[in-house]
């Protein structure tokens, strides 16, 4: 049985765009109207003159390497807490209801405030947890989180921008984030598999805005408006940023929500570093702070904490068990 199939890239939908203008503040709307243009189409979007230094990026993969290198006791003294926190092994994850469980095995961790700690006001915020027998795991991980929350800082300010609003309205309620980032990683997917295996099934993201550092290996699918799926592959010194959820409901549908997959067909291992921007627990979602109150809304109004939590007790496996 072959693997799931997927048209060759049209870059016209999912374009690159140069972030360092709207970075260093020289021509920010600019940029602010091609991020405007592109959440609307796929919401997928190639970034370029992001500001993550590479020596960063090579870091966190190599730690990342070396945690998924460990033993099964090892990873699994750091097993996945109710905070979300820690290694989710295969099987773990299955982002639709009657699909096959996810091919891939993660290891997450979230925002620290400025002592390194981390209120645990909500049931997706709490304390890190780092295996003792890797000392600068935390030290690689946390160094790309802080860039890579940057990034997604910088392209709320453009989003906000593009609608025509107040540069920090994404913002004004991220001192307290629920954003949190995983090591992602999938092995070589064997072809006898068949393609309703995927190493991650077809899904729509469930916060904000995620930021996605894919390797050189590729995999990723995209869903395009005829319910096609097309590939989108890594590009040198590019990062891949899409419309979440949370995004698409705040502006109404505006902004597009896009289902995407993986397939890994190389025959090798893949790694993607993953950064989820969410804001405070208690930020309210609701499409007429963006358009007005007379705007009649799709969507009732919800909060990024409470919608964050449904939606995780849905697709994770440790989480029904807890139960």
């Amino acid at each position: 049985m072959s693997y799931a199939e997927a048209k060759i890239l049209d870059q016209s939908l999912i374009p690159v765009v140069d972030i360092q203008p709207l970075r260093d503040g020289s021509d920010p709307k600019g940029v602010a109207k091609l991020l405007h243009a592109a959440s609307q189409k796929l919401g997928f979007i190639y970034i370029k003159g992001h500001g993550i230094p590479e020596e960063v990026i090579d870091s966190a993969r190599a730690g990342a390497y070396e945690f998924f290198g460990q033993t099964v006791p090892v990873k699994a003294a750091v097993k996945v807490t109710a905070k979300h926190r820690g290694w989710l092994g295969q099987g773990g994850a299955k982002m639709k209801d009657g699909a096959k469980a996810d091919l891939k095995e993660s290891f997450i961790w979230g925002h620290e405030d400025d002592d390194d700690r981390t209120l645990m006001d909500h049931d997706l915020r709490g304390e890190n947890i780092w295996p003792a027998e890797l000392p600068h795991m935390s030290q690689q991980a946390m160094a790309y989180f802080q860039h890579a929350h940057k990034v997604a800082h910088h392209l709320m300010r453009g989003f906000a921008l593009g609608l025509d609003l107040d540069e920090d309205f994404f913002l004004k309620t991220a001192s307290r984030p629920l954003s949190r980032a995983s090591y992602v990683y999938y092995p070589a997917q064997p072809a006898d598999l068949g393609s309703s295996q995927f190493g991650v099934g077809p899904h729509t993201d469930f916060g904000v805005l995620t930021v996605l550092c894919q390797d050189s290996v590729g995999g990723l699918q995209v869903e395009d408006a005829s319910g096609d799926w097309i590939q989108a592959p890594p590009i040198e010194g590019t990062l891949i940023v899409n419309v979440a959820d949370l995004l698409s409901r705040w502006t109404d549908g505006a902004y597009k929500s896009t289902p995407h997959r993986v397939v890994n067909s190389s025959g090798k291992k893949r790694l993607s570093i993953v950064l989820a921007f969410d804001p405070n627990p208690e930020t309210v979602i609701d499409a007429k702070d963006v358009f007005g109150n007379q705007h009649v809304s799709q969507e009732t109004a919800t909060t990024c904490g409470e919608y964050l939590t449904w939606r995780f007790e849905k697709a994770f496996a440790y989480r029904k068990k807890s139960k």
